[in-house]
């Protein structure tokens, strides 16, 4: 006796009765009940799960019982316990770092100026501050930088920074100096100094400025990608920019305005940030001397017999009107182009800007910094003709950038469904 297709027959029952029992008459009444639903085997694909057991709907695979299957088998062990994979944790790590700095960086000032002088500098420093902090403010309304990744730019310019800066300046200027001598002094703060402050100040930006543009990105609806793909990328491949293909589809609805000014103020902001911090340390040590050094004046001129003045603060006067009031901007301005540059990298979607945007923003503010530094030995007329010459361009250059920044923000059309 031959099988019925799909199936084995039940012994003692002709074929006629076997396909009756797989598949009971239609009632009478016109209507056919469903059949019942069938049950799935993994047929033991899935680890951890026995052979007979169903696949439920709705479920992840590695949470039906057993061991954890899926990627997270995968991810080896020192991955998981990586204590930066965690948020909370690696912002606890992040602040007792910049705390620590603080404390060191707050120790040498305090050593080279003493108690007094430390306070007066401290002060004195304040005063640009806000100036400077409301124009950045002004521009981070296009930028729209999180108040927190500010904060973390302030701390690690005001602590991690000029620690840095502070430790490899005396190594390099002692390096120098004892092998090329008086020379060694104005290469060290032509070509050293610019180097070690720049790098320290623009390592914040690669922290913070390549999520934020993975970021802007996700909020104007277009896929995320990895920046480092724009540098190794194969010679005969067409390169993964930030910017979507040609050949995507266009969205219905009103088209959302280009993020390249968004990312280049961000980049902006995030720099000047950072150095209005190191300018602030900065400044404070450099008043805080100039007082300790000239309260000593004043003291010995008073052992002397001598009748104390006004002018026995000249040199304070001179720091205060030199670093505060012309020159607020000097720090800001140099680490903007750093800022600026690699802010092209991420934003454009053309090949050799995307190569050349960072390290030509920072050979610039390296530049213009170590000018900046030559200048100071020129003499007050060198020093005016290159604030004239150098300085107050570049200065007005950024500031039409920000202007510019601006407007496209208030051109910027409305984003469909309330987005940023």
């Amino acid at each position: 006796m031959s099988s019925p297709p799909g199936g084995r027959s039940t012994p003692g029952l002709p074929v006629a009765a076997a396909a009756t029992a797989a598949d009971p008459p239609t009632p009478p009444t016109g209507h056919r009940s469903l059949p019942a639903p069938s049950v799935r085997r993994s047929g033991g694909l899935l680890p951890g799960r026995p052979p007979g057991r169903p696949v439920l709907s709705g479920r992840i695979p590695g949470q039906q019982g057993g061991p954890v299957a899926g990627r997270a088998a995968a991810v080896p062990l020192w991955r998981r316990l990586w204590p930066l994979r965690r948020p909370a944790l690696s912002s606890a790590v992040a602040a007792s770092a910049l705390a620590g700095s603080g404390v060191l960086i707050l120790r040498l000032v305090q050593r080279q100026t003493g108690t007094t002088g430390l306070l007066v500098g401290s002060g004195l420093a304040l005063l640009p501050l806000p100036f400077v902090l409301g124009s950045l403010a002004w521009l981070n309304r296009t930028a729209r930088v999180p108040v927190r990744h500010l904060l973390f730019c302030l701390a690690w310019g005001a602590c991690a920074a000029t620690t840095v800066a502070i430790l490899a300046n005396g190594w390099a200027s002692d390096f120098l100096i004892a092998h090329r001598g008086a020379r060694g002094e104005t290469l060290g703060a032509e070509f050293a100094t610019p180097l070690i402050e720049e790098v320290a100040k623009g390592s914040a930006l690669l922290v913070l400025l390549p999520p934020l543009r993975r970021r802007h990105r996700c909020e104007e609806g277009r896929p995320c990608g990895r920046w480092r793909r724009l540098l190794w990328h194969r010679p005969g491949g067409r390169p993964a920019h930030f910017r979507p293909a040609r050949s995507r589809p266009v969205p219905a609805g009103p088209r959302r305005a280009r993020s390249s000014p968004r990312t280049l103020a961000a980049g902006t902001v995030l720099g000047g940030v950072t150095a209005c911090g190191f300018a602030f340390t900065e400044n404070a040590l450099y008043l805080g001397r100039a007082f300790t050094a000239d309260r000593q004046a004043r003291l010995d001129a008073i052992g002397l017999g001598e009748a104390p003045s006004l002018r026995d603060f000249d040199g304070t006067v001179h720091t205060f009107v030199l670093r505060a009031l012309l020159s607020p901007f000097a720090h800001p301005l140099f680490t903007a182009l750093t800022g600026l540059g690699l802010a092209l990298t991420l934003a454009t979607a053309r090949r050799w800007p995307a190569r050349l945007g960072a390290p030509l923003g920072l050979l610039l503010a390296m530049g213009l910094h170590g000018v900046w530094n030559a200048a100071a030995g020129l003499g007050t007329d060198g020093f005016l003709l290159v604030y004239g010459l150098v300085m107050v361009p570049c200065f007005a250059a950024l500031v039409c950038f920000a202007v510019w920044a601006q407007t496209r923000r208030t051109r910027q059309p409305a984003a469909p469904g309330g987005g940023p």
